[in-house]
């Protein structure tokens, strides 16, 4: 397991911190995967604070009313591409799914990043080498 560096991450809605350009929040778009299938809805991103890049993305599914609701984090290196109205990524329904929870206490755990991006199997973020990938935003 890659050592993870302390990166701290911050959900953009618990800050008071804003997108450069507001046509790049995705908040609320719909994600499908590939074939075109529903994964769930854009609820948060992720911002890495000291680079301010996004990260993750929040992805929930389910539930009614803020009850059942599931959500998974998604890293931004799987998006493929952005429209007004959904975000596409390179994982099927089932592999999001089958993803770590995403639960508010966990995310501070030293290893749950790891498990996240080895589950996804790419590399993480904190990489020696890693490159930003920026979503590919509509023009």
């Amino acid at each position: 397991m890659n050592e993870q560096a302390q990166v701290p991450l911050v959900k953009l809605g618990d800050t008071d911190l804003v997108l450069a350009d507001p046509a790049d929040d995705i908040r609320g778009r719909t994600v499908v995967d590939a074939a075109g299938e529903k994964v769930g809805k854009v609820d948060g991103l992720f911002l890495d604070h000291d680079e301010a890049k996004v990260r993750l993305l929040e992805v929930v599914d389910g539930g009614f009313l803020g009850l059942g609701k599931e959500s998974r984090l998604v890293p931004v290196e799987l998006v493929r591409s952005v429209t007004e109205d959904e975000v596409t990524i390179d994982r099927d329904e089932q592999t999001v799914i089958g993803a770590p929870g995403y639960d508010p206490e966990l995310t501070d755990a030293p290893d749950y990043f790891d498990t996240l991006y080895q589950y996804y199997e790419i590399g993480p973020f904190w990489a020696p080498g890693a490159i930003y990938r920026r979503p590919p935003y509509r023009p």
